[in-house]
């Protein structure tokens, strides 16, 4: 199979991977026992204001036009209104979604090059004391919760050691003495791209504490996996033949072995992203961080369900896109996988 036949059923498969998770979040968004119609109109709204919601809604149709509608809005680019706001959920998602794909972003890079770097490590020391301290880190890293561990993080560093700050992403009087200028919604890349070293500075030492809280489950079983990975590699006979021509062991592990270890970790990274945007509501509320996490939590506590719906295609829609890209470095880094 040629990289291009490989990548057009990739496609292929996410348009309907995409399609089925649209058809369950809209039945199942059709199934909760409340009126949308009458959250949309208001608590003091009767009779003929919830009809016309109903109206607006497209509720007073049937539910496969209903879906037909709702499909044709969502490549058109209306997502719907958020019964909550009464504003266009596509824009509450991009006003929110920033904040978490850059927590989400920079706990995934921290786990990358931490579990990578110390699975490789404690393949190369295997057996030794630090082999053992690191597989330790690792099994906590995966096993303990992650709102525990932001729980701890806030004790220690905020109230015990007074050296990073508890909550929210940049602090209220950076906000007006250093305002960040408003580009991507990130705002440690919008301040940095602006040269506001002072809000960048503040905004990196809010980000720290979720950051790791977030970064904890990735990074052990990205070094779980790395380690076991380099080791079944280094049972290879081409590992063995460099072994044999006196090929010093850290050349073996680090430029032989590790390399092509990767397509399994990298497969688990795609899979890591996912359930680190998902993850990270937990960690957003525990830190005020106002990203799709709250913005889901505050939807699902009022049943406004155009803004769950957006939200559930969102992450789905970059879940599978991740797992696309990943597939095709994969392939890139071992095209026998395109061609099989």
């Amino acid at each position: 199979m040629t990289v291009r036949a490989y990548l057009l059923r990739r496609v292929l498969l996410l348009v309907f991977v995409l399609l089925g998770i649209s058809l369950i979040t809209f039945l199942l968004a059709r199934v909760v026992p409340a009126d949308p119609a009458a959250l949309y109109a208001g608590p003091q709204a009767r009779g003929p204001a919830i009809a016309a919601a109903r109206r607006l809604l497209h509720m007073n149709q049937p539910l496969y036009v209903q879906y037909v509608a709702y499909v044709w809005d969502l490549l058109h680019g209306d997502w719907g209104t958020s019964l909550r706001t009464h504003r266009s959920v596509l824009s509450d998602l991009v006003r929110f979604a920033p904040l978490s794909l850059q927590l989400v972003a920079g706990a995934m890079i921290l786990a990358t090059i931490v579990g990578i770097a110390l699975g490789a490590l404690t393949a190369h020391l295997k057996g030794g004391v630090v082999d053992f301290v690191l597989r330790i880190f690792a099994i906590g890293g995966v096993s303990l919760p992650s709102f525990w561990l932001a729980m701890m993080l806030q004790i220690v560093f905020f109230r015990v050691l007074h050296a990073l700050p508890v909550a929210g992403p940049i602090s209220v009087n950076v906000q007006f003495t250093d305002p960040i200028t408003h580009i991507t919604g990130m705002p440690l890349v919008d301040a940095l791209v602006t040269g506001n070293l002072t809000a960048f500075g503040d905004s990196f030492l809010h980000f720290i504490l979720p950051c790791l809280a977030l970064a904890a489950y990735p990074t052990g079983v990205m070094m779980r996996m790395t380690r076991s990975a380099v080791l079944e590699a280094l049972g290879q006979d081409y590992i063995r033949m460099a072994d044999a021509m006196g090929v010093p062991k850290r050349v073996i592990i680090y430029r032989y072995a590790l390399k092509n270890s990767l397509a399994p970790v990298f497969t688990v990274l795609g899979l890591m992203f996912a359930y680190s945007l998902v993850g990270a509501f937990f960690i957003e509320l525990i830190f005020a961080w106002p990203g799709l996490g709250s913005y889901a939590l505050q939807s699902i506590l009022s049943l406004d369900y155009p803004a769950i719906m957006g939200v559930t295609i969102l992450v789905a829609s970059v879940y599978v896109i991740v797992n696309l890209i990943v597939d095709l470095v994969i392939a890139w880094l071992d095209p026998r996988i395109v061609l099989s």
